[in-house]
């Protein structure tokens, strides 16, 4: 049995969670009262044993403000009833929410005729911060389109054959900013750049050429290996905290080369160890 619970700021992409959870097999209610949640959980738990045990749930900022400062104890609540819960979180930056309604028009839920869009997103922010300090994964859309969505929440969410962490390795340029969801952010501009060989710069660190250029570094090597060591040593530590999910983001200018490269060799690697090991290139669309 399993419960999913999805909040966020509007604009953020819950719907399109939802709609995709929905197609991968969970049961889906959008904006379900927290007051109603506990109650939910209680019917679900009974239920235990038909044919149905994936669940999903959208909660959002039209809540009570009484009932978004209970949202820790109701998951408290859950838990001790033995119920697993996971909580995503969606959140983009101010300027991308407020380019998105723009777009489309839409109303924000908590607009008022005298209150700014700006200033109704960092309300809403304010409301849901019980919600996100919980939230078991965090998902940044700032720079990700419905389908790239839909893919992570694929990706990430339907695990029907694990039970373990799932690890998931980014390759992202600092030049586009660092992303926000990120546990782990490792910076690897220190290293030799392949962008400054006119053969290699059209190419990027899945190429044969350029992952031979960086495997003669030395400091490449040295690197690959300490960011590998010090997963190893942890990830077991975050596994048996309960963790269902660890993003580790490595970084380089552009995005197109060393943090590619790296990210490659780091998610082949582990999955020879683990089933649950996922890899994106931020940049590289």
């Amino acid at each position: 049995m399993k419960l999913v619970i999805v909040s966020g700021l509007s604009g953020s992409g819950k719907s399109v969670a939802l709609h995709t959870l929905e197609d991968i097999g969970f049961y889906c209610i959008d904006n379900l009262p927290i007051g109603l949640l506990g109650d939910f959980g209680r019917h679900i738990t009974e239920a235990r044993g038909k044919s149905q045990d994936r669940y999903a749930v959208g909660i959002d900022a039209r809540n009570a403000i009484e009932d978004l400062s209970q949202f820790p104890l109701v998951i408290d609540e859950l838990k001790e009833r033995g119920l697993k819960s996971e909580i995503l979180f969606l959140q983009a930056s101010e300027d991308t929410l407020i380019k998105r309604f723009s777009e489309t028009r839409r109303r924000h839920p908590l607009s008022l005729p005298n209150v700014p869009l700006g200033e109704a997103i960092k309300r809403e922010a304010e409301l849901l911060a019980p919600i996100l300090e919980r939230a078991d994964l965090v998902i940044d859309t700032s720079t990700t389109n419905v389908h790239q969505l839909r893919e992570i929440i694929r990706s990430r969410m339907d695990r029907r054959n694990s039970s373990t962490l799932s690890l998931q390795f980014t390759s992202f340029g600092f030049k586009h900013g660092v992303p926000k969801d990120a546990d782990y952010v490792f910076d690897v501009r220190c290293l030799p750049n392949p962008h400054w060989e006119p053969r290699l710069r059209p190419l990027t660190g899945r190429d044969p050429e350029v992952r031979a250029y960086l495997e003669s570094q030395e400091s490449v090597e040295r690197m690959y290996c300490q960011i590998r060591d010090f997963i190893a040593t942890w990830l077991p530590h975050f596994q048996r905290e309960g963790r269902s999910y660890l993003t580790v983001a490595i970084g380089c200018t552009g995005g197109q080369h060393r943090s590619v490269y790296l990210a490659e060799r780091l998610a082949e690697h582990f999955r020879q160890e683990a089933d649950n090991v996922l890899l994106s290139h931020r940049e590289l669309g």
